[in-house]
């Protein structure tokens, strides 16, 4: 078992071992950086005692040096989930355990001026929209120097020119505001500001999503770079598989606020043991796997986020391979393929090394 887990619909999915899947795949200590365990975010609606399941009794560990990416459909839960990780809203029930300490004791507005503030920083999906259009590249990368370190003002412009360096970013353009800099330009901009207190969680929210594919795999090779050079974890979320054989060493498959399946990112795409999975592989036209089976296409519509049924599978009126026994007992989170470090939540996973083919 991986320490830690648990036998819930979203268990401590990443566990201690072999990083591998990604660029600069680094080792991973006995010891997690950050453990959600049973985290819950609820919105209440207009209706009286009718609630939005926004993230769902989830629970994981990110271990020091990994980068972990976090997938799934507009709609899931991943926004949700970042800001409750980040420190930006407070969840409604469970527990944030950041570098052996309980963070989510403190609410979110404290937080923000304590001093762990500066150890978890983001890297926002939209560059040019998370810079204010009012400061220059200059002021927004010096900003989080300036409130959250004890740095005089010289000591901060020479850091912001040291910053500018390692993300390649012009020393040149620091004078320039936001709609003076391209898409790319203001990518590295943000990336020097998530980095400039020295975090040791960086959460990246598809911060390529607004870019061309070809700039995207440059802000990605340097992130990776980054990684390497200052040995910070990633959590990676996207909604592009593609992206994450570039940068991830695991991956956690999001659905309707829970986790469906987690493993090691090359295990995932060569064998997906979920049906979702599946069918959000099978829709990457880059994906190529003789692995992978006949492509799984979902059908119907997806459940309502709100008030969901417990006793059923999230994914119950989509999935082609359901059967009567999705509709009455949830699904656990169980091991894939005999893998321990390769888990989905679904009733038909082949529990041998040898995939087999769910009932149809």
């Amino acid at each position: 078992m991986i320490p830690g887990s648990v036998a819930t619909g979203s268990p401590n999915v990443l566990g201690p071992g072999e990083a591998g899947g990604g660029l600069g795949a680094a080792m991973t200590p006995s010891l997690p950086l950050v453990q959600v365990a049973h985290l819950i975010k609820r919105f209440p609606l207009a209706r009286r005692g009718s609630f939005l399941h926004a993230v769902d009794d989830v629970s994981f560990s990110i271990y020091r040096g990994q980068s972990i990416g976090l997938v799934g459909e507009s709609g899931c839960g991943k926004s949700t989930l970042v800001r409750i990780l980040t420190r930006l809203i407070d969840p409604d029930a469970g527990r944030i355990t950041f570098d052996g300490r309980v963070i989510t004791e403190m609410p979110a507005r404290t937080f923000a001026r304590s001093g762990d503030r500066a150890r978890i920083q983001q890297v926002f999906q939209d560059a040019g929209e998370a810079l204010d259009p009012r400061a220059t590249a200059f002021a927004a990368i010096a900003e989080p120097l300036s409130r959250l370190t004890k740095l005089d003002r010289r000591a901060i412009e020479e850091r912001v020119r040291t910053l500018a360096d390692e993300v390649a970013f012009p020393r040149e353009l620091l004078t320039r505001y936001p709609h003076q800099l391209s898409g790319g330009q203001k990518a590295r901009v943000g990336v020097a500001r998530a980095l400039a207190v020295g975090p040791e969680l960086l959460v990246l929210d598809e911060p390529t999503a607004s870019l061309d594919v070809s700039v995207q795999a440059v802000i990605l090779q340097l992130l990776d770079s980054l990684r390497a050079k200052r040995n910070v974890t990633y959590l990676f979320v996207t909604h592009d598989l593609s992206l994450l054989r570039l940068l991830c060493d695991r991956v956690m498959v999001m659905y309707l606020g829970q986790i469906v399946e987690a493993g090691p990112v090359a295990d995932v795409f060569a064998r997906p043991a979920h049906p979702y999975t599946r069918a959000l592989l099978a829709a990457a036209p880059t994906w190529k796997s003789a692995a992978r089976g006949q492509p799984l296409r979902l059908i119907g519509e997806p459940q309502s986020p709100i008030d969901p049924k417990p006793e059923a599978c999230r994914l119950t009126g989509r999935c082609p391979l359901a059967q009567p026994l999705c509709h009455e007992k949830a699904p656990l989170f169980e091991r894939a393929f005999g893998n321990d470090d390769h888990r989905a939540a679904c009733h038909f996973i082949p529990a041998t090394a040898t995939p087999s083919t769910p009932p149809t």
